[in-house]
């Protein structure tokens, strides 16, 4: 982590004058946050990101945030000698997996990040409070469908992911009661939904995340991550792409690996009455803060 002295933009060369118009910009204005990657296994890292959090609120914004777990729960599943295989991204998740998914995203991930908001905001009365997709119909899922085209035959096969799933319905009345409650509550939701006929099934978080900020018609949303931004041909950080940029960004190769997915879901978010989406690098201290509150931006701003 770098010393926040030597951090540009907020916590020292930033006076509060100068960033009131952007204070003022997010006045009351729902920002989703997807926090995930290597910073979430970092106790410092989280006790920073809590604060922060906590300050939006302070300000006027109202956070609702976003947590994967993917390390955690190959962690579980390596302990209990339990492999795991991956599809396109997407863990294969069979009825063991999916047990200890929930008991990982839902339970002690869900629970220590609320805790770690509840503990920073507790001279201003900031509370977190944990959710999953299964609390009061959040999130409605269908079985993922992944398919895949034969070496051999050239033929398009199927390939069953298990329990993953793909949000068809988001039901925001319980994060709406909580992000306008009279006490100051910030919504951490676990990405585990639930289908029609009552099965659980695990979610990518960048999808969540996606599909609840388009639900609420946020301002922003910020995936938090472990790169700069998005990167041009000659590895340069983009400052700001379109949607028809982000998608010729993936069919030109330029963007490659984990970043594909993260466009692909910043255009779905756009494309659904986002404002705008962010990707940018969690670990950097205050982050979210000189993204939202100052000139420049902290990462890739990708808008309709």
């Amino acid at each position: 982590m770098t010393d926040d002295s030597q951090e540009p933009g907020w916590a020292t060369a930033k006076t509060l004058a100068e960033a009131l118009p952007y204070i003022q910009r997010y006045d009351r204005e729902t920002v989703v946050i997807k926090y995930g990657g290597h910073a979430m296994g970092d106790d410092a890292v989280a006790k920073l990101f809590a604060a922060d959090v906590v300050l939006l609120k302070m300000l006027g914004v109202h956070p609702v945030v976003v947590h994967g777990g993917g390390p955690q729960i190959s962690a579980m599943l390596d302990r209990a000698g339990v492999k795991s295989t991956f599809v396109d991204g997407l863990r294969v998740t069979d009825q063991a997996t999916m047990e200890v998914a929930e008991m990982v995203l839902s339970g002690a991930i869900n629970k220590e990040i609320a805790n770690w908001i509840t503990i920073a905001g507790r001279g201003s009365d900031v509370r977190g409070v944990g959710l999953s997709g299964k609390d009061a119909r959040l999130i409605t899922v269908e079985k993922a469908v992944r398919t895949r085209k034969d070496p051999g035959s050239k033929t398009e096969q199927v390939i069953d992911l298990g329990f993953v799933g793909e949000p068809t319905e988001i039901d925001p009345k319980l994060v709406e009661a909580l992000i306008y409650a009279e006490t100051d509550y910030i919504p951490v939701v676990a990405p585990i939904g639930v289908s029609e006929e009552g099965q659980t099934y695990n979610i990518n978080a960048d999808t969540v995340a996606g599909a609840l900020a388009g639900a609420l018609k946020a301002k922003r949303m910020l995936l938090l991550t472990d790169v700069a931004g998005v990167l041009d041909a000659d590895g340069e950080l983009i400052r700001q792409m379109t949607v028809a940029e982000a998608r010729e960004l993936i069919a030109s190769g330029v963007a490659t690996g984990g970043m594909i997915p993260k466009l692909e879901t910043a255009v779905a978010a756009a494309e659904s009455g986002v404002g705008a989406v962010v990707i940018l690098d969690g670990r950097r201290p205050h982050a979210m803060l000189v993204e939202l509150f100052t000139e420049h931006g902290a990462g890739t701003l990708i808008c309709p």
